[in-house]
C-alpha cells in the first residue's frame, strides 16, 4: 500500500529529528540545547517540504489529505476533534516549555565546578590558583578610594548584571523567570562567601562557554563578559558583590 505523502514527510522529520538525537546523545555524548534543536529542525523541515512540494502534482498530493479533512462533510468529526487537540497541544507544550524549573537534573552536576588551574582571559594565560583581586589591597591602604571603586563596580553592575541577577543580587532580576537555571543568589551563603575572588573572575570573564563538562547538563546563560568589559570593571564588579552581601571572599591558604 502506499504511503501517503504527507505522511512520507512526517516520517522523514521524525527520522531527522531522532538522527539528531542519535548524534548528539550517543556518538558526541553531548546535550544538545532545546534551542539549537529547534533551529535544525526549522532548516530540516523547510527543505522536506521543498523537496515534497517541487512541482503541482506532488503539492495536490501532500496537501490532499489536509484538504480533505477541512473540506469533506463525512469528516466532520474527525475535524472537530483535530481543530480542539491541535490548539490545546500547542498551547500546553508552549505553556510548558515556558515554565522555569527549579528542579536539578537527574544528571550529577557540581554547583560549583572547579576552575582549571590556567585561563586564558584577556589575551593572556592566567594562573587561577593564584591570582588575586588587585583592587582588594584598597580596602586597607585608602578606604575612602575603596569605597569609590565599589560604587564604579556598583554601576557596572546596575548597567549589565542587575537584569538577571537582580538589583538586590538575589537572583531575582527581571529576566530570572526565563532562565534555567535560575540565576544564583549572592545573598545566599552558599554562594560566593564560599568562593575566591579569582573563582568570580573565572566565571565572569568566560561566561557559560567556559564552563567544564562537569558542569552539564545545565545550561548558564552568563556572557562571555571579557568581550563587553573591560579587566578592572569586572575585579571592581567583584568588590561591590562582597561589598553588598555583606560576605568576605575565601582566601587561598598560603603553606
Amino acid at each position: 500500500m502506499k504511503i501517503p505523502r504527507l505522511l512520507q514527510a512526517v516520517l522523514v522529520l521524525a527520522a531527522v529529528y531522532f538522527g539528531f538525537i542519535l548524534v548528539f546523545d550517543i556518538i558526541l555524548d553531548a546535550v544538545i540545547p532545546s534551542s539549537l534543536l529547534a533551529m535544525y529542525m526549522f532548516f530540516a523541515a523547510a527543505g522536506v517540504f521543498m523537496v515534497f512540494t517541487y512541482d503541482e502534482e506532488q503539492t495536490r498530493e501532500l496537501v490532499a489529505p489536509i484538504k480533505a479533512l477541512v473540506e469533506d462533510p463525512s469528516k466532520r468529526p474527525w475535524r472537530n476533534i483535530v481543530f480542539v487537540i491541535l490548539p490545546l497541544a500547542v498551547g500546553g507544550g508552549t505553556y510548558m516549555q515556558m515554565q522555569p524549573s527549579f528542579e536539578a537534573p537527574l544528571e550529577l552536576r557540581t554547583i560549583h565546578p572547579a576552575p582549571p588551574s590556567t585561563a586564558k582571559i584577556y589575551g593572556k594565560r592566567v594562573n587561577l590558583l593564584k591570582l588575586e583581586n588587585p583592587l582588594r589591597k584598597i580596602e586597607k591602604e585608602d578606604p575612602e578610594q575603596f569605597r569609590e571603586l565599589v560604587n564604579e563596580g556598583a554601576a557596572v553592575y546596575i548597567r549589565n548584571c542587575q537584569y538577571c541577577h537582580g538589583d538586590k543580587l538575589d537572583g531575582k532580576g527581571p529576566y530570572a523567570d526565563g532562565l534555567n537555571p535560575t540565576p544564583l543568589n549572592f545573598q545566599d551563603v552558599g554562594t560566593i562567601a564560599q568562593l575566591q575572588e579569582s573563582y568570580l573572575f573565572w566565571r565572569i570573564t568566560t561566561g557559560g562557554p567556559g564552563l567544564p563538562k562537569e558542569a552539564a547538563p545545565w545550561i548558564s546563560s552568563m556572557p562571555v563578559w571579557q568581550d563587553f568589559l573591560k579587566e578592572d570593571e569586572v575585579w571592581k564588579v567583584i568588590l561591590f558583590l562582597y561589598d553588598y552581601t555583606g560576605h568576605r571572599p575565601r582566601s587561598w591558604e598560603h603553606e
